[in-house]
């Protein structure tokens, strides 16, 4: 193989394919990149086995062929380099050569024989959104996810194909964020898939503004296609919760409140908050709101702001880092509140097709 590239063309496929590499790996070829050079484009892919990621950039092939090269090391070298254009020619030992003005690097790499195979994509279901649209639902779910490694189906947020519609779901069982768009398919072609937290984390990092983003499902795994971009992941076995049993089917008071103004106050008061288990205590009058939080050892925090409301006293107690949470994912002006009582679930919603269900905290 022997190639002429961009600097920081590799330097930002390497960037976008490399945080996939698990330090501790047992295999020595998995911390390699694999590069394969052919037909004007160079492809660089990274796996941990579980997710692959391959980004893919213009290059000038002089000959075309592949190998894998160590991920720190090979990145390091095309950052340091002082010059836009480096040539690259590997030998058949697989040991690399690295010209750059006067800088000159060999590094030796494994063969593309050792290295795992991309799974064939060809018998999948394929589904075509927006990619600012899917990584704004990812945003909006994605924290709400469990880190709990002992409970693996809450581990990731389920991608939910049905009724023409896409709704993305995550719970960690205290709190649950859903949000649906709709999107056109195959009435046939519904399905459920639930992608590692590892995964969405990744198409977070590398997801564009604009352009679309294809969605290809297989029986135990899926790719997204984008922008040069295949990212490949195996899915978390198992079914997952009837998340629509969560959310509340009755009917309470709903608050109206600015969610800049809201997150702010939460924000400020939850300084003095002691420990996670502890909450701020939302106290609700006519069009007023008092936010409370006070711990014996350290001391109190009090706020007040103007809310629409017309409905009995309420006051209810949230873990704030929960409550900041979706108010920090949300861009809308406006949210509101459904509360029932002190003790039953709070519903956020949004101007958009955004839930939000989170328990109370029990303050004695």
């Amino acid at each position: 193989m022997k190639i002429k590239v961009n600097k920081e063309a590799i330097i930002d496929c390497l960037q976008k394919v490399q945080s996939v590499i698990n330090p501790r790996n047992a295999l020595p070829v998995l911390s390699n990149v694999l590069f394969r050079a052919e037909d004007g484009k160079l492809e660089l892919t990274a796996t941990d086995m579980a997710l692959t990621v391959r980004a893919t950039l213009d290059a000038e092939v002089l000959e075309p062929g592949s190998t894998t090269l160590p991920a720190k090391r090979i990145f390091g070298v095309f950052r340091e380099l002082s010059v836009e254009v480096a040539e690259m020619e590997v030998n058949k030992d697989n040991i690399a050569f690295i010209h750059a003005a006067s800088s000159y690097f060999r590094i030796h790499g494994i063969s593309e024989a050792d290295y795992p195979t991309l799974p064939d994509l060809d018998d999948s279901n394929v589904f075509t959104l927006d990619q600012g649209v899917f990584r704004n639902m990812l945003k909006l779910t994605s924290y709400a996810a469990s880190a709990d490694a002992n409970r693996q189906l809450l581990n990731g947020v389920l991608l939910s194909f049905q009724n023409g519609k896409l709704s993305v779901v995550a719970t960690d069982s205290r709190r649950l964020a859903l949000v649906e768009q709709e999107v056109e398919f195959p009435a046939n072609a519904g399905l459920d898939m639930l992608v590692p937290l590892k995964t969405v984390d990744e198409l977070l990092r590398t997801l564009g503004d604009s352009g679309e983003v294809r969605i290809l499902a297989m029986s135990n795994q899926v790719a997204f296609e984008f922008d040069g971009m295949l990212v490949v992941s195996k899915l978390v076995e198992g079914t997952y919760p009837n998340f629509r049993q969560v959310i509340p089917q009755a009917v309470g008071e709903r608050v109206t409140m600015e969610r800049e103004t809201f997150l702010t106050a939460i924000r400020r008061t939850s300084q003095l908050v002691s420990d996670a288990i502890s909450g701020v205590k939302l106290t609700f009058t006519s069009n007023r709101l008092e936010i409370l939080a006070a711990a014996q050892e350290i001391g109190e925090a009090r706020e007040t702001m103007d809310v629409k409301y017309s409905g009995k006293d309420v006051a209810i107690s949230f873990n704030p880092a929960f409550l900041m949470d979706p108010l920090k994912a949300l861009t809308t002006d406006e949210v509101f509140l459904d509360l029932l009582d002190d003790t039953s679930p709070g519903v956020l919603r949004s101007t958009i097709s955004f839930v939000y269900v989170l328990m109370p905290i029990r303050v004695s």
